[in-house]
């Protein structure tokens, strides 16, 4: 299949945890979400947890105000999650599992087990024109309930790859590499557009945008633990660099093998 252009979410949760730490307004999201767009962002996501741990319910209020590019609101799905997300309608919704004790999101969302409890949730986001995706593991049982969920995106939680590289460990990097490979072919046969993210860098980014089912990478901690030393423009320039890299380098590699068969 011909690749089509790879978009660039950028979560700024990890500013907030920032100013949060020390309370204030400093650094602001609002801030860093409009110079992750100037550098090359195609959208931005931020996830409003229960506890508020970083994202708060004023930053939402203002990134729906004041950005320019599309909203990408991670939310669990309860109630109080449903109700902000209908009140405020971003341009897309994220269901993600949470749990309180958890530093970040562990894992995808079981929506086997909570299928029954997705439906409402995705019914009501959907009727109101937000743009829901499921954040999954590249499991094929997933993949197919958020088919029969009716949702038009997923997103792959990639950590397990990127932990596996990180760790050395070779052969269950390679084992998580083909799930996604499989994952993302699975869900572009069945109609969705597949997104994906956790844990990425400049390199698993690169490699995992030759891939031409994925479509959207969402990446936060590395970009915002990168600007500290580099400024967050410069590291979302080299993301986007990465990111074209591999989908360029996979282009050519694809044309040449047509005009091989040919």
């Amino acid at each position: 299949m011909t690749a089509p252009p790879i978009r660039l979410g950028i979560n700024i949760d990890h500013v907030a945890t920032l100013r949060n730490a020390r309370g204030g307004v400093h650094p602001d999201p609002l801030r860093a979400a409009k110079l992750a767009v100037e550098a090359g962002a195609d959208n931005i996501t931020a996830h409003l947890r229960e506890d508020r741990r970083h994202i708060r319910d004023d930053d939402i209020r203002r990134l729906m105000a004041e950005l320019d590019c599309p909203l990408n609101f991670e939310m669990a799905a309860t109630d109080e999650m449903r109700a902000i997300a209908l009140k405020v309608k971003p341009h897309a919704a994220c269901i993600v599992p949470e749990r309180r004790e958890e530093r970040t999101t562990e894992g995808g969302l079981d929506a086997v087990a909570q299928f029954d409890a997705l439906v409402p949730v995705v019914a009501d986001l959907t009727d109101a024109g937000i743009q829901v995706s499921l954040f999954i593991a590249a499991e094929g049982r997933q993949i197919e309930a958020a088919s029969r969920l009716g949702v038009p995106a997923i997103e792959i939680h990639t950590g397990a790859w990127c932990d596996a590289l990180a760790d050395g460990r070779g052969t269950d990097a390679e084992s998580e590499w083909q799930c996604i490979k499989e994952g993302a072919q699975l869900a572009h046969g069945l109609g969705l557009e597949v997104h994906a993210g956790h844990g990425l860098n400049y390199e698993t980014a690169e490699t995992i945008s030759a891939l031409p089912e994925i479509v959207e990478l969402n990446i936060g901690h590395f970009l915002v633990g990168g600007a500290v030393f580099e400024g967050l423009g410069e590291t979302v320039r080299k993301m986007r660099q990465a990111m074209d890299k591999g989908r360029q380098a996979a282009t050519q590699v694809r044309t040449i093998e047509n005009v091989d068969l040919a």
